[in-house]
């Protein structure tokens, strides 16, 4: 099935790309979270309009996210958890704690956003990415300490 999407959809495309994807995908997800359209031909003559729109909003979503980067570079966020004694934490730090850290400090930062690989599980200093746009990173310092 042709779609139309409207949003960026990781690992399908972007805003305003037309592409081919399993009927049940877009019918049960893509459609009804208003990610796609049906590429009907109303909806691709539309699709020239739409392209436009998506190209300003596109440029004002990077120019939000390069100044949110610029401000992310000097934060530190510090968790402090219960740890043995070979500073292996009971728990782990997960992008759900970062994104506390950082609303405690005055970022909104969708915890989806923070890219970890595994839970953190040691004591230390760490470099999280954070990708806030598809062109735009930034990086945070964390540091995990133990609690008092």
């Amino acid at each position: 099935m042709q779609i139309i999407l409207q949003e960026d959809v990781d690992k399908l495309g972007s805003r305003g790309d037309l592409v081919d994807v399993a009927d049940g995908y877009a019918r049960n997800y893509l459609l009804p979270h208003n990610l796609a359209l049906d590429a009907s031909p109303g909806n691709m003559k539309r699709l020239v309009k739409m392209r436009d729109a998506f190209a300003k909003r596109e440029a004002v979503e990077r120019g939000d996210a390069e100044t949110l980067a610029g401000l992310l570079a000097p934060v530190t966020v510090t968790v402090s958890r219960k740890a043995g004694e070979n500073e292996q934490l009971f728990g782990s730090v997960s992008a759900a704690d970062i994104s506390e850290g950082l609303a405690a400090q005055g970022f909104q930062v969708d915890k989806r956003k923070i890219l970890l690989a595994d839970p953190i599980k040691q004591m230390g200093e760490f470099e999280i990415v954070i990708k806030l746009h598809r062109d735009v990173t930034a990086t945070i310092k964390l540091v995990v300490q133990r609690e008092q």
